[in-house]
């Protein structure tokens, strides 16, 4: 049997015998507008926009641990050589993260020039399971601080605070790291729109880093939508992003989300790659 993996990282089987030719195809750069960016450039972003409390080198890859909060904060991420053969550096990852009952998390991408479809066919053959997949999108920044959105209501905060917590729809699954994997990265705020209660609207985050604007955690009280609220925490949030000197933004955002994929359609985020958690499926 022959593992292929497609650009979205599912992998399909065939039988051996069935295959006629093929060749291996280098990953082609995504269709985009707004600015370019190499898939090691906008992973290393990411990355610095939800950090760890604890972190190993593995090589070129990266073990990191917060206590189970996110999986972008629990997972290796591979962007290289570990310095190990393959099945040796999972064993490890394996052992690492069961050292802290913690489940193994590997993310990968796939879908762009230098992404990693090699490495999810191999996780595959040695028994890793994909949980989760997801799209980074990019857009230019500017035409998101030019919306014409009221944010007069938007209050813009260094510090995560309680009211903002209780919006955010992790935080009742969220383990004593929240606090701190949250106010991680270069230049980091929280958005927030007064509601009815002590909980807010409508919140939202964003990671200043360089060039690079990242937007996360928008979310909406589902009684309060429709109402340009999501559209005015991320203008509020780009101008400030702006004003910092950034010039492109990024996010991410599952497939099935179609609201906020519409969303963000309209702001001009287009696909960049696709991201993906593997998981050891424990015997």
């Amino acid at each position: 049997m022959l593992l292929i993996t497609r650009k979205s990282g599912e992998t399909v089987r065939i039988a051996e015998s069935s295959l006629a030719a093929g060749k291996v195809v280098p990953g082609a750069p995504a269709r985009r507008r707004g600015p370019s960016a190499t898939f090691a450039e906008l992973a290393r972003a990411t990355a610095r926009a939800w950090q760890p409390v604890e972190s190993e080198p593995l090589g070129e890859w990266t073990l990191r641990a917060a206590d189970g909060f996110t999986r972008r904060a629990n997972s290796a991420l591979p962007l290289g050589d570990p310095g190990l053969p393959v099945a040796e550096a999972l064993t490890h990852v394996r052992a690492w993260y069961a050292a802290r009952k913690l489940p193994a998390y590997i993310q990968t991408a796939t879908g762009a020039e230098g992404t990693q479809e090699l490495l999810c066919a191999a996780l595959d053959r040695h028994g890793w399971h994909r949980e989760v997949s997801a799209e980074v999108r990019i857009a230019a920044l500017a035409p998101i601080g030019d919306l014409d959105a009221d944010v007069s209501a938007v209050r813009l905060s260094r510090t995560v605070e309680e009211p903002w917590l209780r919006r955010y729809q992790r935080f009742q699954e969220a383990g004593p790291a929240v606090r701190s994997v949250l106010a991680s990265g270069p230049s980091v705020w929280f958005a927030s729109v007064t509601g009815t209660g002590e909980v807010p609207a409508a919140i939202g985050r964003l990671v200043v880093d360089g060039r690079w604007a990242g937007f996360m955690a928008v979310e909406v009280d589902p009684d309060q939508r429709r109402r340009g609220l999501a559209t005015s925490v991320m203008t509020a949030l780009a101008r400030q992003a702006l004003d910092e000197g950034a010039s492109a933004a990024w996010l991410q955002v599952e497939a099935d989300n179609d609201g906020a994929r519409a969303l963000y359609d309209g702001m001009g985020f287009a696909s960049h790659h696709h991201y993906h958690h593997y998981r050891w499926a424990e015997a």
